[in-house]
């Protein structure tokens, strides 16, 4: 190979460090967790531990490939507050954190209604700190001496970027990420930015995934093997990442991506940003696309709430199989509207706030909590395929709201990627539903990581995304339609539990 990239795939669960030659295809990969390290009772990400881990990767990788070029790509909602000496000043919070109701009224009393600054930056209501604004407002509150040795606030992929190259910058999908730090109405920091006195610590001027950020530091070049010519782009945010390859075949608008895992990332990249008056409020929000085009977003943890109540029946039945699809089954539970089950296990993070997690079955809630505690079974856990095919409509009921509320257009194609494009009843199901859209499963594996080789590439060779496209093949599947009639009558009863 003439030259090889190295990416280093950031989620919140799983770290990896790939390697893609220069046809864009994977050479290696390495994975690895790290636990989080506890800060006065907080879950924190073990940085130090995570950057040892990638320097022995880059090495390795130095010693067998020709790398040019590292991206790197993460998660969400992350930020990293950077002293003099260049390393973190404060602890890196876990945006899963939920620091109490008071909390969040001290943010929005501090920077404003929750509508408002919704409108303004894209940023939806989300309990726990999924955004970086109230992240950083927490840190403020809760490392104050830390904080005030603070010299740069730097986003995930960019702290990562700064730590390979000693520069700074940001870019503009990460900045656009829920994160209620840029105003998507003017193209500037937000006055949330600002309130929090931070706006001189960051960047202001955004710049593309593909732009160079800078070379590695010699010290880095020393540690890793790597030649001191090799360039570290910007970075971007995951779920922005996953969306490259479709771009790079179908075009930046046409169709919407259900990126599917912990998290359910539902994207429909738009012509306009805005919202209907009346979708101020719900957890649909707009993210940034690397072309500074607006996506509009809905997400739920659907993989999460499979593990969860999956978990439960499969401790009570002994088995640890996932049951294929039995139109039967499935069509007898929708055509009797008896059995359903809600969501959502973490509150405010999906379609549904004010649904309480339960199976609501004749006329009767058994909540989840009692059910994991063994202290209730509703009727329908007794037979194990009936809850696995009950958890299965479940999360079709939650994906048609979130392809609602990004306005998902008659005749747009929808993709499933991730773990539930394996899962014949999901698919069958949700294809039924969307009797006006055409429904593909994709075959990229590891989109998120794929996306980011294809922005270090871009900035090896000068190309556009469009001239990458004859790098790569995406089998488009088409889910075949099969009539379920019972379907739309089974989601408006599903719906009305959910008030």
């Amino acid at each position: 190979m003439e030259y090889a990239i190295a990416v280093i795939d950031i989620g919140m669960t799983n770290k990896k460090v790939a390697v893609y030659d220069d046809a864009l295809k994977q050479a290696a990969a390495r994975y690895r967790n790290f636990p989080p390290k506890m800060a006065g009772g907080i879950e924190t990400h073990d940085l130090e531990a995570m950057e040892a881990w990638f320097t022995e990767e880059l090495a390795a990788a130095a010693r067998a490939y020709p790398i040019k070029a590292i991206a790197v790509t993460t998660h969400g909602a992350t930020f990293v507050a950077v002293g003099k000496d260049g390393k973190p000043s404060a602890p890196c919070v876990y945006y899963t954190h939920e620091p109490g109701d008071d909390f969040h009224d001290r943010f929005y009393a501090a920077f404003g209604a929750p509508e408002e600054l919704q409108a303004r930056t894209g940023t939806p209501y989300l309990k726990a700190m999924i955004n970086t604004g109230k992240g950083i407002f927490f840190a403020k509150e809760r490392y104050p001496e830390e904080f005030k040795n603070t010299v740069h606030i730097l986003t995930y992929p960019q702290y990562w970027g700064f730590r390979f190259t000693g520069r700074t910058g940001a870019e503009g999908t990460y900045m656009g990420c829920h994160s209620y730090l840029w105003d998507q109405v003017e193209g500037r920091l937000s006055t949330v930015t600002e309130g929090l006195g931070v706006a001189s610590l960051m960047a202001g001027e955004l710049k593309n995934s593909w732009d160079v950020l800078g070379t590695v530091t010699g010290e880095f070049a020393e540690k890793t093997g790597l030649g001191k010519d090799v360039i570290v782009t910007m970075g971007i945010h995951d779920s922005n990442s996953s969306l490259l390859p479709h771009f790079a075949k179908k075009g930046e608008t046409g169709f919407v991506l259900n990126s599917t895992g912990t998290w359910c990332v539902i994207m429909n990249p738009v012509k306009q940003y805005g919202f209907a008056p009346e979708e101020l409020g719900k957890v649909v929000f707009f993210n940034i696309s690397a072309f500074r085009k607006p996506v509009k977003t809905a997400i739920f943890l659907g993989g999460w709430e499979f593990e969860a109540w999956s978990k439960i029946l499969m401790d009570r039945h002994k088995r640890e199989d996932v049951p294929s699809y039995d139109e039967g089954l499935y069509r007898a539970l929708l055509g009797e509207k008896k059995a359903f089950l809600l969501p959502e296990l973490t509150a405010g993070t999906g379609q549904f706030p004010r649904s309480k997690p339960r199976v609501a079955e004749d006329g009767r809630d058994y909540h989840f909590a009692d059910i994991a505690a063994g202290r209730v079974l509703p009727p329908c856990f007794e037979q194990y395929e009936r809850g696995i095919a009950l958890l299965r409509i479940s999360l079709v009921m939650q994906t048609l709201t979130g392809l609602e509320r990004t306005v998902l257009a008659p005749g747009a194609e929808v993709y499933i990627e991730g773990g539930f494009r394996k899962d014949r009843a999901y698919n069958v199901l949700l294809s039924a539903a969307l009797r006006d859209n055409r429904m593909f499963l994709t075959d990229i594996a590891e989109a998120t990581a794929y996306g980011a080789a294809m922005t270090a590439k871009m900035a090896l060779t000068g190309k556009s995304l469009g001239d990458l496209a004859r790098d790569f093949e995406i089998d488009y599947q088409e889910v075949v339609k099969t009539g379920i009639p019972e379907l739309p009558g089974y989601r408006e009863a599903w719906l009305r539990h959910t008030e």
